[in-house]
């Protein structure tokens, strides 16, 4: 894939679909900023990234459900020098628990994370994307964001929305906005929030490699949202038509 060198920034960045943003960036030429919260595990994706394939790779250490962390990464998005053109709002989480009972703080904190933050660093790359013409936001969505599933589906829907939205006002300035909706990925998602992915059938289950491989091949196309596998584009036009109660999905169990 031909690509422009430039600096990609990805939130997430220390494992699962964050690490392979950052993989296959740094395949294509990219230089790197990582943001997540662990600075160790970061320094070492870090290094074996430059290692590997003779790239810039910075680390920003940040916690997004935080407004002191969510500054630090907007002063880098708006910093002059090393601009960054590619942006991916990756950093995400879970809620194994039903709505009545998690916690609001939990809840508060979950918006945060993938509406606010993401929508706050959006804001800050579109200035300099604009002013020079040229850029590319990602931002991580989901399947669940076509299906009537709680809090995430509800967070991940606005994440949709939002960048149909960005792609139709800024496209045409330069500025490719998509957002990608994977359905099971096997990365650390399910594992960190607890969850039992045995209740998940085997051929639902995609690979981190092929998201994010389709998510960035449809950003350079233009595309505004990107549904990796025939089985989800498949499940997003079935959600269109078919009720509610039928659309809900089985229950998460913890393990």
């Amino acid at each position: 894939m031909a690509t422009k060198t430039t600096t990609a920034l990805i939130t997430g960045a220390s494992a699962g679909l964050g690490a392979e943003f950052a993989r296959q960036l740094a395949a294509q030429g990219h230089n790197l900023v990582l943001v997540a919260r662990d600075r160790a595990r970061l320094q070492e994706t870090a290094a074996g990234l430059e290692r590997r394939y003779g790239i810039r790779a910075e680390v920003l250490p940040a916690d997004l459900t935080d407004d002191a962390g969510v500054a630090a990464v907007v002063g880098r998005l708006t910093a002059v020098e090393s601009p960054v053109g590619v942006l991916v709002n990756n950093a995400g989480t879970g809620l194994l628990h039903k709505f009545e009972e998690s916690h609001i703080s939990a809840e508060k904190q979950h918006l945060k994370l993938h509406v606010e933050s993401a929508m706050e660093l959006t804001h800050a790359a579109l200035q300099g994307m604009l002013e020079r013409g040229s850029g590319r936001i990602i931002n991580v969505s989901s399947i669940a964001a076509f299906l009537p599933r709680g809090t995430y589906a509800a967070a991940k829907a606005w994440l949709l929305s939002f960048s149909r939205s960005a792609n139709v006002a800024y496209g045409p300035r330069g500025v490719k906005v998509t957002a990608v909706c994977p359905g099971f990925t096997h990365t650390e998602f399910h594992d960190r929030m607890g969850a039992d992915k045995s209740v998940t059938p085997a051929w639902t289950w995609l690979t981190a490699e092929r998201v994010v491989r389709e998510g960035l091949a449809d950003n350079l196309r233009g595309k505004a949202v990107s549904i990796p596998s025939k089985r989800y584009k498949a499940v997003a036009v079935a959600a269109r038509v078919l009720p509610d109660r039928l659309l809900t999905g089985p229950a998460r169990k913890a393990k």
